[in-house]
Order: structure tokens, then sequence, then C-alpha cells
């Protein structure tokens, strides 16, 4: 690596560490930016040393790409070149664990602190607590807080407020949160903006409108100005009751006081007025938010689209997934079920079925929260084909569900069945039925009569299938072991006898057909025995109680 960076860069006769924060800082590609950093010393081994600056940068950068163990490699060099650690370096590492979530990762890296010399001050205490109470790790959250008290760590607004936004996550604890508010003036801190923002959108999350409103106008006379978070939080708690009125009036005030509403606030009463009926209105927020240069979010176009398709508003639902790819969003599989549901409940299973084919072409795959959503739009498609008369894409949409693994329905087999029996492709039937089977999804007797009568044209199968069919009723009302295994002893030879015999002088269609007949019989059978079979054990069963007792 050093070799190759002499060629790379052409250093002046003096090195200093601002030139070389300039290089790193200007490189996008990381590898090259720790060739540069290790070219530093490369070059002139005893001129030129990383100081806190260089350092400092190339560990914020590996920090950035999530390259922890590099970071803390890092932090290892440092301590053998006798750099000085300080605190802001550590915090950086804490705060890009809490930011992936792996709070415990964060606390491992607030401990080594000292390792260091390097001595945590309040500010540590209440990043490490922050980034716990951000993660919902509540329990470990209020033992931390303690473990701070035990060392003599004063109260502050700063710490007061992380314990309250913790407290605040849980609809069981929200009561404490409001206690340790009305305390905090005993305790020498006032409530500020965020204190109450906190609390609004934590009474607003657990629907207690009302409490909110009225912290809401307690925040204006204690002098507290609300913020456009503030305001938001409580615009989408009285959205969330369906107060469209007053959400409006809400953000007419804000506007009034200078508050330039966000994205959140306008896909909050989106969302709002999408649910109460009004996404015509819903329409006009968005232009009202395009020409305030607010770019909409996937939440924004998703909200929209699925009010449009609630009402029917198909076209107008479509140009706003248009306007999303523009913008260079991609639709994700719960925006797609979306717009597919609402071609199904207007019966356009064509439309829904070329998005589903636009999914697969856009390699977009329902994930463990939308998979069986997707289940039963896919069935609910195949159904709709049939019913349109298009069995054969109806038939190419089964087939990639099962080639994706999804689920097919029984009343998806059944209608399979029946479609191609009607229709005397008795090979696609078949193979249905073959597949339903193996499955484990048991035929009724619909499906059944139908695979039968599909059967029953061919002139050269007609016996065999009588035959079977007589031995299956005689089975079937039979509770004789003896019995019930001598016919079916009887069906397989009848069966396999007919067939040997008709085979010759049959074409080569006429044996395959026959072939699958024999197949789906032999399933049908194999049915009954199990039915039976559990009768006489039933029965077997009951005879031994009625014995006992």
């Amino acid at each position: 690596m050093k070799i190759g960076s002499k060629t790379m860069i052409k250093w002046p006769k003096q090195i200093t560490a601002t030139l070389v924060e300039q290089l790193i800082k200007a490189e996008k590609d990381l590898q090259k930016a720790i060739l540069i950093f290790d070219a530093a010393t490369g070059e002139y081994t005893n001129g030129f040393r990383h100081d806190l600056s260089t350092f400092g940068l190339m560990i914020s950068r590996f920090v950035s790409v999530n390259q922890f163990r590099a970071a803390e490699d890092m932090l290892n060099r440092m301590k053998d070149e006798k750099c000085n650690i300080t605190e802001d370096i550590f915090l950086s590492i804490c705060r890009g664990y809490g930011r992936v979530h792996k709070p415990l990762e964060a606390i491992r890296v607030f401990q080594r602190m000292k390792e260091y010399n390097c001595e945590p001050t309040h500010k540590s205490y209440i990043t490490v607590f922050s980034i716990l109470a951000d993660e919902n790790q509540l329990k470990l959250a209020l033992r931390f807080y303690r473990y701070m008290r035990e060392l003599g760590i004063p109260p502050s607004v700063t710490s007061l407020n992380v314990l309250i936004k913790a407290l605040c996550k849980n609809s069981g604890t929200m009561d404490a949160a409001l206690r340790i508010f009305r305390e905090m003036p005993n305790r020498g801190c006032i409530p500020d903006s965020y204190t109450y923002g906190t609390l609004i959108n934590g009474l607003c999350r657990f629907e207690k409108i009302s409490e909110a409103k009225e912290l809401f106008m307690e925040m204006s006379d204690k002098g507290c100005s609300p913020t456009v978070v503030t305001y938001t939080s409580l615009i989408h708690g009285l959205c969330q009751s369906n107060n469209l009125d007053e959400a409006m009036g809400l953000l007419e005030e804000m506007k009034s006081k200078g508050i330039e509403p966000n994205v959140f606030t306008y896909s909050s009463l989106m969302d709002g007025l999408c649910k109460g009926g009004c996404s015509s209105q819903a329409m006009a927020l968005l232009e009202i938010m395009l020409s305030k240069r607010h770019k909409p979010n996937m939440v924004t176009y998703s909200t929209l689209i699925h009010g449009l398709c609630k009402e029917g508003k198909l076209r107008e639902a479509l140009e706003i997934l248009d306007r999303m790819k523009l913008q260079g969003l991609k639709p994700d599989a719960g925006l797609y079920s979306k717009i597919i549901n609402g071609f199904c409940d207007v019966h356009k299973f064509q439309k829904a079925a070329n998005f589903l084919d636009e999914m697969v072409l856009e390699g977009i795959s329902p994930n463990r929260l939308t998979w069986s959503l997707h289940v039963r739009i896919h069935n609910t498609v195949v159904q709709g084909l049939l019913s349109e008369i298009d069995p054969n894409r109806a038939f190419q949409l089964y087939l990639s569900m099962r080639t994706r693994g999804l689920s097919v329905e029984a009343k998806t087999f059944d209608s399979l069945v029946h479609c191609f029996c009607k229709k005397g492709d008795l090979h696609k039937a078949a193979r249905i039925f073959e597949e339903m089977v193996v499955d484990g999804c048991i035929p009724d007797e619909g499906t059944w009569t139908a695979i039968v009568s599909g059967f029953w044209d061919r002139k050269k199968v007609r016996e065999a299938a009588e035959s079977i069919q007589i031995e299956v009723i005689v089975v079937s009302h039979d509770n004789n072991a003896h019995v019930s295994h001598f016919a079916r002893g009887r069906l397989l030879f009848n069966l396999r006898e007919n067939q040997k015999r008709e085979n010759e002088g049959l074409s080569r269609k006429s044996r395959v057909l026959q072939s699958k007949a024999h197949r789906i019989f032999l399933h049908q059978v194999m049915k009954m025995r199990v039915l039976a079979v559990s009768e006489e054990e039933a029965n077997s069963t009951k005879l031994g109680w009625e014995v006992n007792k």
C-alpha cells in the first residue's frame, strides 16, 4: 500500500496535519483515503505524526460506513502513538452503534473509555442514556439512569428529557413520565419546548388527545414556543382521532406564527384526509407541499395511493405512482399491493396481473410483513382471471406462484381444475390436481366430480373410471377392515388390467391421458383408504373404551 501511495500522491517537502486532513476529506473513496492516511507517515517516518484531527477524521469516515472494528483499531493506534484521545472520539463511535441499533456495543465502547485515560463526563453518560432510550431499551435505560444518580451525577433538564422520552415509549409508563414532568421544577429543572413536545407526542401516540391539547395550551402560557415537531405531533394525533377540522386549523395557526410545515406535517394531514374519504383535498395539499419545495417521501406517496385506490380513483393513483418513480423512489411490495387490490376491487384482473408481472420484473419481493397479503392477492387475481375467461394467463400466474413459493389456496386449485376440465384441457387439469394433492390440499367432492367428468368422455378410460367409482363407494361405506382391504385390492387390479388391455392400439396422447387418469384415481383411492383406516381406528378405540368402562 505504501509503495503504491508514492505514485498516487506527490507530497510537498513539508507535510502538515491540515494538508492531510484536506486530502482525506476530498477523497470520496474510503480505501484511497486510507492510502493517503498511511502514506503521510510512510513518506516521512521521522518527520510527520498524525494528531487528533487526522485520527478523528479517519474514525469518522469508518463510522459513517459502519466499519466499527476498523474505527476501534484506530483507537488502539492512537494509544500506541501516545496521541491524546478525547471524549468526542468515543462518543462518535457510540452514536454510530446506536444508529445501527446496537446499544450494547455502545455501552461496551463507553466502558472502555478509562482504559485510554479518558474520563467520561456528564455528556458521555447522557449520550449513552439517550441511545438506550432511542432503542426502546426501557429497563436498561432506567438501570443506567439509577447508576448515573449513584455516581452523583445531578439531574438536569437534558437528562430528565431523555428519561421522559424513554417513559413515553410505553403506554404503561406514560403516567410516570407525566409525574416526573410535574416534579421537574422542584428539582430546579424548568421544562422546555422539547419536554412538552415529547409528552405531547407520547400522549397522541396513545390516543390521549384531550390531555395532549391541554399540555399544548399550557406550554404557550409558560412561554414555551411550540416547534414544527410539536405541531406535527398534535396534528397527527388529531387526524388519527378523525378531528380533521381541528387539525387543519392547527396548520393555519402554525403558518400564521411563521412556523413552516414540513413533509411530516403534510403527510400526517394527507393521511387523515385519505382515511376520511377526502382524497381530493389530500391531492390539493400535495400541490401546496410541492410549491413550497418539500419533496414527498415514501409515506406521503403510499398514503395518497392507498386513499385514491380506496375511493376507486385508480387513474389518479397511477399518476402518483409515476410521479414517485420520476422522483427516483422505488415502490415496495406494500405499495404495489395497494394498486393491485384497487384493480381487484373493480374486477380489473388483467391490469392487476400486469402489476404483479411488473413486480417480478423489477425484482420486488414481499417481506415477512407483507407475505401473507401477497399470497391472498395472487390467489384473488388467479381466480379473477378465470372469471374473466383468461385461463392461460391464470395458469401462467399459478406457475409463477409455485416457482416463488407462494401458497395456492384450495379455492384457487378448485377453480383451475374446474376451468381446464370444462375447457377440455385435461393435461393441465390433471397436473394441477396432482400438485394440489402433493401440497396436502385434499380435493372436495366438487373437484373430484370435475376431474372424473373431464376424463369421462375419453372412451378408453371410461370402463376403468366406472369400475373405480363403484368400488370407491363400496370402500367409503364399508366399516369392515377385511372387506375394505379386499375392495382396494380389486380396485388396483381391475384398473391395471383394464389399462393393460386397452393400451394396445391407443395413440400416444390417449395413453398419456389414461396414465394421468390412473394417477388421479389412485390419489382418490388412497384418500378413501386413509378415511376408512381412520374410521376403523376410531371404532376400535371406542369399543376398547366401552369394554374398559
